[in-house]
């Protein structure tokens, strides 16, 4: 669905309006525990598949003598990401390692999907079934871009923060932990004095792991989805059809580095949260 089918050509008003608000619905089914938004939850999950068939595809490929450019490319990945959790992490990296590189792989993969025209699902639908049927048929295909991948996938993340804490210091460790720390004292009656306000300050900062994490990712790629949107519906007449290329074609390639920065963001701030439950206050 394009803003002329709704105005007639001037992708302007009402219809951008109506243009935006399309897009920027989610194809959500419900069921007994909830709605669910299945683009979001389906590409995410081809994603995530077409990532583990492309490294499982060089990896049977893989040889000693002299590496073919993907190999080449995926061990620069491999290598990529285990330098950085050696960088913030000393201990075993046989989990943490495949994990950072995991991460930043999909989250990648799935903040790429921004860069495919918007108008794509619409037009199929529209040439198979018809306008009215792509007029009330909804996908968004960014799932980095729905609030609910992005707290999933930080919710993760915070389960390992607490399944390492407890792994490492043992459950009364951490729970000793989060009553004393940050503010220590010797006297039991300081102690028993500032247990609530550690406890709460501990509490504080673990809770805001996960929501910085997921925030962060979204807030970017939501409003890199909506610019999109904007220049898609500014410039949607053929009279303004080259200036419509000209500026989603600057703005791509400036969310290149956007696409990239937040995949490595998110991978980076989930081993330093992992690797600091491994340590003590």
């Amino acid at each position: 669905m394009s803003p002329e089918l709704e105005t007639g050509g001037g992708g302007s008003g009402g219809g951008l309006t109506e243009y935006i608000v399309h897009h920027l619905t989610h194809n959500t089914k419900q069921f007994s525990f909830g709605d669910v938004h299945m683009d979001s939850w389906l590409v995410a999950l081809l994603l995530g598949l077409l990532m583990c068939v492309w490294l499982r595809h060089f990896a049977r490929k893989a040889t000693s003598g002299v590496p073919s450019k993907g190999q080449a490319f995926v061990e620069l990945l491999v290598e990529f990401a285990d330098s950085q959790v050696k960088d913030v992490f000393h201990g075993d990296r046989k989990f943490l390692a495949p994990l950072a590189l995991t991460i930043f792989l999909w989250v990648a993969f799935m903040n790429t999907m921004d860069l495919l025209p918007l108008d794509i699902p619409g037009a199929t639908i529209q040439a198979v079934a018809g306008a009215e049927v792509a007029h009330h048929t909804y996908l968004r295909w960014v799932p980095t871009a729905d609030l609910n991948t992005t707290f999933a996938m930080a919710l993760v993340v915070l389960f390992l923060i607490l399944f390492y804490s407890v792994k490492v210091k043992g459950f009364g460790g951490f729970a000793i932990e989060l009553f004393t720390a940050p503010f220590h004292a010797h006297n039991p009656l300081v102690k028993a004095v500032l247990a609530p306000f550690n406890f709460f300050l501990n509490l504080v900062e673990l809770l805001a792991k996960p929501v910085s994490l997921a925030m962060r990712l979204f807030g970017n790629m939501y409003a890199g989805e909506l610019v999109f949107m904007l220049i898609a519906g500014l410039f949607a007449s053929w009279v303004t059809f080259v200036p419509g290329v000209v500026f989603n074609l600057m703005w791509a390639i400036f969310h290149i580095l956007i696409i990239l920065l937040q995949a490595y963001i998110f991978m980076v701030l989930s081993v330093v949260y992992i690797a600091m439950a491994h340590e003590s206050h």
